[in-house]
């Protein structure tokens, strides 16, 4: 996927002043333009997109909602996790296309591993602050989660991982292979100095789920709230 241009980022930041959460689409290319990993995916605005999208990933895939009216797709079927073949995704696309302010689907490569949460807020006291810990739909359950000031360094994420108190998950647990530690830090570090980049123009972001594995660290979901007009 191209990189955003410094124009259609500006244009996107005033769109999404006006509008609320940016749109996931951009969101992932922002991040993707900032050397954050991200989920191989293709934006739809037709079946015949979404169809091609997928031949390109390979199937099984993933699509969801785009939406300006929905925030959390999960809660209103707005996520279909396995899609196994074309017929499952035209199937998923009636479906998909019926909710409120569907503007296009996102189709995307089915991942596993372990789920993580990447997070960051504007303190108004203290600045940047990144919040790390276990993810997925639990994230709110279990809030197994840790903040730091930014800038991320290494030994920040070092600290940030063994602070968790499900910290043996990352590391091995139970047969469970190791988290790679080095594409996990990266992914945070990269993360980090986005969020210094665009900090005077964020109130919130939000990617959860991040899947990591022994061989990568990637984001599957992303949502980025532009700090209010003044």
């Amino acid at each position: 996927m191209p990189a955003m241009l410094d124009g259609e980022r500006e244009q996107l930041w005033e769109r999404a002043r006006a509008d609320g959460w940016i749109p996931e689409p951009e969101a992932l290319r922002l991040l993707e333009a900032a050397g954050v990993p991200v989920v191989r995916h293709g934006f739809a605005r037709s079946l015949e997109e979404a169809q091609a999208a997928a031949r390109r990933i390979g199937f099984p895939v993933v699509a969801k909602v785009v939406s300006p009216a929905i925030l959390h797709k999960s809660d209103v079927g707005g996520v279909e996790t396995a899609v196994a073949d074309p017929a499952g995704l035209s199937a998923a696309w009636t479906r998909l296309s019926r909710l409120e302010g569907f503007t296009g689907a996102l189709i995307a490569e089915r991942l596993a591993g372990l789920e993580l949460i990447f997070g960051a807020k504007i303190d108004a006291q203290f600045g940047p602050v990144i919040l790390f810990g276990l993810g997925g739909t639990a994230v709110e359950i279990y809030r197994d989660v840790v903040t730091r000031l930014a800038p991320l360094r290494e030994r920040d994420v070092a600290s940030m991982v063994c602070c968790l108190r499900g910290a043996r998950l990352l590391t091995g647990f139970r047969g469970c292979a190791a988290v790679s530690l080095p594409k996990l830090t990266a992914a945070l570090l990269a993360f980090s100095r986005l969020v210094m980049e665009i900090a005077e123009r964020i109130e919130a972001i939000d990617l959860n789920p991040v899947f990591c594995t022994a061989e990568r660290c990637v984001v599957a979901d992303a949502r980025i709230l532009p700090a209010p007009i003044p």
